[in-house]
């Protein structure tokens, strides 16, 4: 009866460890989920005082884009994107400004020419999860219908002969 008895305590003791574990984890789940809405916050806030640049020459420095942008204001960063399979520049830079404000001035050098091109000068917009630029959020239905053309079903196997009854 004593090893029943031992067994039931060793049982209540891992129970009580798992509860245990199962706080701890929810604890550390609940800073994680803190931590990612900071972090959210904080991307909304960089995208805030950022701005696109688009049309950018592929030989081009982020040092000649700041230089070109810095009569706009404080510059934090600039950004010049590669494609990640070739490694050469996509065409187009991002600019952090240290203030919000100085993104309005920056948007004056919209269509300003830089290595002999006209840049594209726009606000950063932030990436909002689930839209893609093909389908904007709608889904993945073709047409309006769902699945099938707007007229209903069409054409397909229809059975053999000539219409009688097949059980089968």
């Amino acid at each position: 009866m004593s090893d029943n008895q031992d067994d039931i305590e060793a049982m209540k003791a891992r129970v009580a460890e798992m509860e245990a574990e199962a706080a701890k984890l929810k604890e550390m789940q609940e800073s994680l989920e803190k931590e990612g809405q900071e972090l959210k916050e904080d991307k909304e806030d960089v995208d805030a005082r950022s701005i696109y640049v688009g049309n950018v020459d592929y030989e081009s420095t982020p040092e000649e884009i700041q230089s070109h942008f810095q009569s706009c204001g404080t510059i934090n960063r600039v950004t010049i994107l590669l494609d990640k399979f070739t490694g050469h520049p996509k065409g187009f830079a991002y600019v952090e400004f240290a203030e919000p404000s100085f993104v309005a001035n920056a948007l004056v050098l919209n269509e300003s020419l830089f290595r002999g091109r006209n840049l594209k000068v726009v606000p950063k917009r932030t990436n909002v999860p689930g839209m893609s630029a093909r389908g904007r959020g709608r889904g993945r239905g073709r047409g309006r219908g769902g699945y099938f053309p707007r007229g209903g079903y069409r054409g397909g196997f229809r059975g053999r002969g000539r219409g009688g009854f097949t059980p089968y």
